[in-house]
């Protein structure tokens, strides 16, 4: 009985050896799995160190463009409101000189409207003397006088 007792301790420590090897190669495997996939985590870390570089060096490409295209805007922009404050500047001189075209084209009207009576008069009346309006003869110099102005600011212009 001694003997089988012994037989039978022996055959379970044979038994827990069997399962620790089994154990322990299982237990291998996975270290070696773990091997392989901490090279692989390294090569990912690299292949992640290396992208993060390019998309900073990209980041950096796309500032300096941004700034660039903002001076290049900012200058156009500054051109663009001097050309609009220079035809501005010219919108009002062409409003001025259209006011005095007007005047000149109503004094002119008022001439001609004055003429044609002063001919219909004559013809009436051939043996009054022919005299002008006051009038007339004033607008008939201011329209001159703004004539001569206007030839001056063109020239000046």
């Amino acid at each position: 009985m001694s003997y089988n007792i012994g037989l039978m301790i022996e055959s379970l420590v044979a038994v827990l050896l069997v399962l620790t090897i089994l154990y322990c190669a299982r237990l291998n495997k996975q270290i070696g799995q773990l091997k392989a996939d901490e090279k692989l985590m390294k090569a990912s870390i690299v292949e992640l160190v290396m992208a993060t570089e390019k998309a900073e060096r990209a980041i950096g490409g796309l500032k300096l463009t941004a700034r660039e295209a903002e001076d290049t805007l900012g200058a156009r922009l500054r051109e663009s409101e001097a050309y609009c404050t220079a035809m501005a500047g010219h919108l009002k001189a062409g409003e001025d000189v259209l006011n005095r075209l007007r005047k000149i084209a109503y004094a002119n009207k008022l001439l001609a409207g004055e003429a044609t009576a002063a001919k219909a008069e004559s013809f009436t009346r051939k043996d009054d003397v022919k005299t002008q309006d006051p009038k007339s003869v004033v607008a008939a110099a201011q329209a001159l006088a703004e004539r001569a102005m206007a030839r001056v600011n063109g020239r000046a212009a």
